[in-house]
C-alpha cells in the first residue's frame, strides 16, 4: 500500500476510532458496550479500508495526495457526519485554524477586507480589491482606502491569485513588515505602502450608537470570546437611555457562554437563560449569575439567518418578557456541538445536546428527510407557520410562545426586498465604484455632506459610463435607497467603515420599524410587573 494511502487511511481510522472512544468516554458506560457493538465497529472500519483500497488501486486517475485528502476530508468524513445531522462537522487543518481565529476574534495582519472583482485583463478574470480597512489597523492608519486594487504583496504579483492566497500573504507575525503595492483611481502611478503587521481585533459589536435621541442601537455580528464585554461597553457608552434596539439579524451564533453572559446583562439574577439536554452528558441549566437592574424597554430585531447562540439570547429575553422580538422567524439551530480535538490541528464538532429556552421550547427545527441544501437555503417555513402542530409554552407573564422551529417574533417585520434595478446596481458594484470615482474628482466629502440632485446626476452619468442601463423611472422609484447607498459608500471611503454603517442604520426601514415598537416593549414589561404582583403581592 502506498504511503499516501496509509496516511489517508490512518487519518480516517483515527477519526472513526476517536468517535467511538469519545462516545464510550462520554457515556461512561464502558462495561455496557456489547460485543455486538464492538464487532460492528470493526466491520465498519474494515469495510471502509477495503473500499478505499479498491479506489486507490483502480480509480481512473492517479490518487495524488491532494485527491486523497479531498476524498477523506471533504468526502468520507463530512458525508458520515451529515447523515447524523446538519451541524456535526469535521475541521481539516485549514478550517480548524480558521475556527479558532474566529472564536478569538483576532489575528496578526494589516486589517482589511478584500474581495475579487471582475477584471478582463487579469489572468483569472478578477482583481483583488480592498472592500474596506478596519478602523485603527495598520492599513487604515496608512491611508489604504476602499476600492484600492492590490497589485503586489512583498513584490509578488497578485495577478491570478484568489483572496485566500492574498490574505495569507498579508498575515504574518506581529511587528513584521509587509510591502503592499496599490492601484488607486485618479492616481497615475501605483502607491507603495510599507505596513507593520499588528494584532487585528474583529469586534462582534460592530456598531453601537444613539440611533435616535435617547434610543441606543447595537448590532451584534456573532458570539466570540469578547462579545459580552463589548455589549457591556456599549451599554456603558449609551449612558441613561429610554430604550434599546439589539440587532441580531444575520448573526450565526458562536460561543454558548458568551450568549449566556450577554443575556445576564438584561435579566434578573438567577433567571434561566438556556438549558441543554443530551443522551451522553448530564442536563445543564445556565442562569444569569449577576443580573441587571436595567428598566428601559428592549426590542430585539431578528431574521431567518439569526441562529444558535443568537437564538438563545432572543429566546431568553422573550420567555422572561424582557424584550419584544420583532422581524422574521429565526433559523432554528438548537443542536449543541462539542469540539473534540482529533489530532494537533484537526477537530470534530459533534452534536451532543439540544438547546431549550427558559420556558422549555426546543429551538431546533425539524431536519428529517431534508437535504442539506434545502435545510440551509430553501427552508420550508410551512411547518413553522403551522402553529397548530407546534409545541406551546408560556412566558413569565403568561403569553403564548411556540417551539420546535426557531424563535417566532412577537411582531413580524418583512425583510427588505430589492427590485431588478437595485439588484443590477449591486451586482455591478455601482455604489462602491462610484465612491472611488467621486472622491477622485472631488478629493473629499464632509460630515455634513448630503446627496443632492447634482450628486444624483453625477451618479447617473457614471452609470452611463459603465454601460449600466436604467430609466428615470428606475431612479425615482428607489431614490431614498439610492441616496442612502451613495452616502454610505462615500462615508465608508472617507471616514471608515463605522460611519458608513451608521448611515445605513439610520436609514434602514427595519430598524426604524423596530424603534417604533419600543412602546409595546414597555407595555410588555408593565404587564409582567402586574402578573408578578398578582402572583406575589410583596413583589415591587
Amino acid at each position: 500500500m502506498a504511503p499516501r494511502t496509509r496516511r489517508a487511511l490512518f487519518s480516517a481510522t483515527i477519526f472513526l476510532a476517536t468517535c467511538a472512544v469519545a462516545g464510550t468516554f462520554i457515556n461512561q458506560r464502558v462495561d455496557a458496550q456489547s460485543a455486538t457493538d464492538e464487532s460492528t465497529l470493526r466491520d465498519s472500519l474494515r469495510n471502509f479500508t477495503n473500499v478505499y483500497s479498491l479506489v486507490e488501486q483502480n480509480y481512473a486517475d492517479k490518487m495524488t495526495t491532494d485527491k486523497t485528502d479531498k476524498a477523506i476530508y471533504d468526502g468520507a468524513i463530512p458525508g458520515m457526519l451529515h447523515v447524523l445531522d446538519p451541524h456535526s462537522n469535521f475541521y481539516d487543518p485549514k478550517a480548524y485554524a480558521q475556527m479558532r481565529e474566529d472564536q478569538h476574534g483576532r489575528y496578526y495582519g494589516v486589517g482589511m477586507t478584500i474581495q475579487p472583482q471582475p477584471d478582463q485583463n487579469a489572468k483569472n478574470g478578477t482583481k483583488i480589491v480592498v472592500l474596506y480597512p478596519f478602523e485603527g489597523t495598520p492599513s487604515f492608519k496608512a491611508g489604504i482606502r476602499p476600492g484600492d486594487t492590490i497589485l503586489a504583496v512583498d513584490g509578488k504579483s497578485t495577478d491570478g491569485m484568489d483572496t485566500a492566497a492574498v490574505a495569507s500573504l498579508l498575515k504574518g507575525p506581529r511587528n513584521t513588515h509587509v510591502k503592499v503595492s496599490i492601484n488607486r483611481e485618479g492616481v497615475p502611478k501605483p502607491l507603495e505602502f510599507d505596513l507593520v503587521r499588528d494584532e487585528v481585533s474583529r469586534p462582534s459589536v460592530d456598531l453601537a450608537f444613539l440611533v435616535r435621541p435617547g434610543v441606543g442601537y447595537m448590532h451584534v455580528t456573532n458570539f466570540m470570546e469578547t462579545t459580552s464585554r463589548e455589549v457591556g461597553d456599549a451599554i456603558d457608552k449609551f449612558g441613561d437611555i429610554k430604550g434599546l434596539v439589539i440587532d441580531l439579524r444575520g448573526n450565526p451564533g458562536g460561543l454558548l457562554n458568551e450568549a449566556v453572559n450577554m443575556s445576564d446583562k438584561f435579566l434578573q439574577k438567577g433567571q434561566i437563560v438556556v438549558s441543554q439536554r443530551g443522551r451522553a452528558f448530564p442536563d445543564q441549566v445556565y442562569r444569569a449569575s449577576h443580573g441587571s437592574d436595567t428598566k428601559y424597554p428592549i426590542v430585539v430585531l431578528v431574521n431567518r439567518n439569526t441562529a444558535s447562540a443568537a437564538e438563545i439570547v432572543s429566546g431568553a429575553l422573550q420567555d422572561h418578557d424582557r424584550a419584544l422580538i420583532v422581524g422574521e422567524t429565526t433559523f432554528g439551530k438548537g443542536l449543541v456541538q462539542t469540539v473534540f480535538q482529533i489530532s494537533e490541528n484537526t477537530g470534530l464538532a459533534l452534536t451532543t445536546y439540544h438547546y431549550y429556552t427558559p420556558s422549555g421550547r426546543l429551538i431546533q427545527r425539524n431536519y428529517n428527510h431534508v437535504s442539506l441544501y434545502d435545510y440551509y437555503y430553501v427552508r420550508d417555513t410551512s411547518q413553522q407557520k403551522d402553529k397548530a402542530n407546534r409545541e406551546v409554552k408560556l412566558t413569565d407573564s403568561g403569553r403564548t410562545v411556540y417551539g420546535g422551529g426557531g424563535i417566532t417574533p412577537d411582531e413580524a417585520i418583512d425583510n427588505f426586498k430589492t427590485n431588478r434595478f437595485q439588484d443590477s446596481l449591486l451586482q455591478h458594484y455601482a455604489f462602491f465604484k462610484f465612491s472611488q470615482h467621486y472622491l477622485a474628482a472631488h478629493n473629499s466629502v464632509s460630515k455634513d455632506f448630503t446627496v443632492d440632485d447634482a450628486v444624483v446626476q453625477e451618479f447617473k452619468n457614471f452609470l452611463k459610463s459603465q454601460d449600466i442601463e436604467y430609466t428615470d423611472q428606475d431612479i425615482a422609484g428607489v431614490q431614498d435607497w439610492l441616496k442612502e447607498s451613495i452616502k454610505s459608500d462615500l462615508f465608508t471611503s472617507q471616514f471608515g467603515q463605522l460611519e458608513g454603517l451608521k448611515v445605513r442604520a439610520e436609514w434602514d426601514p427595519q430598524i426604524a420599524k423596530a424603534i417604533s415598537y419600543l412602546p409595546e416593549a414597555q407595555t410588555l414589561q408593565d404587564h409582567l410587573k402586574l402578573a408578578q404582583m398578582k402572583t406575589n403581592p410583596s413583589h415591587n
